[in-house]
């Protein structure tokens, strides 16, 4: 078997490293909406999304860097542009949305691209033997489907 310095097989890997990538370029997407939504929200629950945005963001820089670290562990090479990101990127570009409920519309359907493309990742990483891949998007996976149901109980 033709091993990585993590001694995982590198043909399993280097689909995982794509899928990574794949992750990251919509994350980056999702943070930057997230950063707009936090600059632009309007109405009356302005106090409320704005701290709730940052929040988001706060959370989704780090995740970028966890997800790029990774990569790198994995002997990869993180994508960083911004033509990458929007060729790769599933996640809807949030342009002009301003709208309390359209803002938070945005952030349940892009957590739920991300969450699909974690569970891709979670089986390719199982398949390659790879525990700290697989535990990064086990934890990631589980706090976002409790924001997506935070998220949803916001919007009923």
């Amino acid at each position: 078997m033709n091993s990585t310095i993590l001694g995982l097989d590198r043909e399993k890997v280097s689909g995982l490293k794509e899928s990574l990538n794949e992750l990251l370029a919509n994350f980056q997407v999702y943070y930057q909406n997230l950063r707009g939504l936090h600059w632009n929200i309007k109405g009356k629950s302005f106090f409320e999304l704005h701290v709730k945005f940052e929040e988001l963001y706060t959370d989704s820089q780090e995740k970028i860097d966890m997800i790029a670290e990774r990569i790198l562990t994995l002997e990869g090479t993180p994508l960083h542009t911004f033509k990458d990101y929007m060729d790769l990127s599933a996640v809807p570009v949030g342009k002009d949305v301003s709208n309390d409920r359209e803002s938070v519309e945005l952030i349940v359907n892009s957590l739920i691209i991300l969450i699909e493309i974690e569970r891709k990742i979670l089986s390719q990483s199982a398949d390659a033997d790879d525990e700290g891949t697989n535990a990064m998007m086990s934890d990631f996976v589980s706090e976002q489907e409790k924001t997506v149901w935070m998220l949803k109980s916001w919007l009923a």
